[in-house]
C-alpha cells in the first residue's frame, strides 16, 4: 500500500482504476478507514480513478499530535493531489469527510470539478458531547464507545439483519487510534461554517439519510438550500448510507459527477 510523506503526517493512500479517467477522491467519516468505501470501488472505477486515503490519525495514517483542525484535514487533501501531481478532481467525503469537502469548497474550489457532501453538516454539536468523547477515549479507548457509535450508524433494522456489517464496522472503529480518533473529535467540535457555505460555488450535491441521528436530513436539507445549486438526494438509511444502500448510493453519485 502506498504512502505520501507530507509536511507534518504520512498519509495511506490507495488509487483505483484507469490513469486516464477522472479522479474522485474519496474521504473517510470519524472512526473509519478508507476500507469503509469498498462497496463503491467497482462502478466507481468504471468512470473514475479513485483515489481514496486514510485521514491523519485513522487507518494506517500517522498519528501527529493534535488537537487538529478542519484546515489541517483539508490541507492534507491538497497536498496529497499535489504530492500525486493531481491538479483538479472530485471529491465525495462522507460525515468527517464531508466537513473536509466544504473546507475545499471553500478554500480550494478551483481544484474541485464536483463536490458531493454525505451524511454531514456545516456545525454538529454540542460542543461538549465532542469534548467528552475525546476525554473518553484518551482514558478508555476507542473500543469502550465502539457499540453505541456503530448503533447510529446503521438503521437498527438493518443492523439486526446484517450482524456480520455491525462487527467489522466494530472492529473497524475499535483499531482506530485513541489518541488520532480525539485529535479529529476536536477538530469537528471546533467547525462551524454555517455562515459560510453559501460562498461555495463548486457544483455541488448533498446526500442525506431518513434516520441518519448524527447529521439528521435537516442538516442536508440546510446545506442544499444554502450552497447555490446544490441538489439534494434523501435515501432511506441511517449514518453510513454508502453501506446501508449501496446500490442507490453508488447511482446518485455516479449520475451526478457524470452529468452535465
Amino acid at each position: 500500500m502506498p504512502f505520501a510523506d507530507l509536511s507534518d503526517v504520512r498519509l495511506h493512500y490507495q488509487l483505483d482504476g484507469d490513469p486516464s479517467l477522472p479522479v474522485l477522491v474519496l474521504s473517510n467519516s470519524l472512526g473509519t478507514n478508507f476500507d469503509m468505501w469498498q462497496p463503491q470501488i467497482a462502478a466507481f472505477t468504471q468512470h473514475f480513478h479513485v483515489l481514496r486515503y486514510d485521514t491523519r490519525g485513522h487507518g494506517r495514517s500517522s498519528v501527529p499530535a493534535g488537537p487538529y483542525t478542519v484546515a489541517q484535514l483539508g490541507g492534507d487533501v491538497i497536498a496529497l493531489l499535489d504530492t500525486l501531481q493531481i491538479e483538479r478532481a472530485h471529491f465525495c467525503g462522507l460525515s468527517m469527510g464531508g466537513i473536509t469537502g466544504m473546507w475545499l469548497g471553500l478554500n480550494h474550489a478551483a481544484r474541485l470539478n464536483k463536490l458531493v457532501l454525505c451524511n454531514t453538516a456545516a456545525y454538529i454539536g454540542p460542543p461538549e458531547n465532542w469534548t467528552n468523547r475525546a476525554a473518553a477515549v484518551e482514558r478508555d479507548g476507542v473500543g469502550s464507545i465502539a457499540a453505541a457509535v456503530v448503533d447510529r450508524w446503521l438503521t437498527p433494522d438493518f443492523a439486526a439483519a446484517h450482524p456480520e456489517r455491525v462487527q467489522q464496522l466494530r472492529a473497524m472503529l475499535s483499531a482506530t487510534d485513541a489518541a488520532g480518533y480525539a485529535a479529529n473529535c476536536r477538530a469537528i467540535r471546533d467547525n462551524d461554517l454555517r455562515a459560510d457555505i453559501h460562498r461555495i460555488a463548486v457544483p455541488t450535491l448533498v446526500i442525506a439519510g431518513s434516520g441518519d441521528i448524527p447529521t439528521p436530513p435537516s442538516d442536508g436539507r440546510y446545506m442544499a438550500e444554502t450552497i447555490p445549486g446544490a441538489s439534494y438526494v434523501e435515501l432511506e438509511a441511517a449514518h453510513l448510507s454508502n453501506l446501508q444502500q449501496v446500490e442507490r448510493f453508488t447511482q446518485a453519485v455516479v449520475d451526478f459527477l457524470t452529468g452535465a
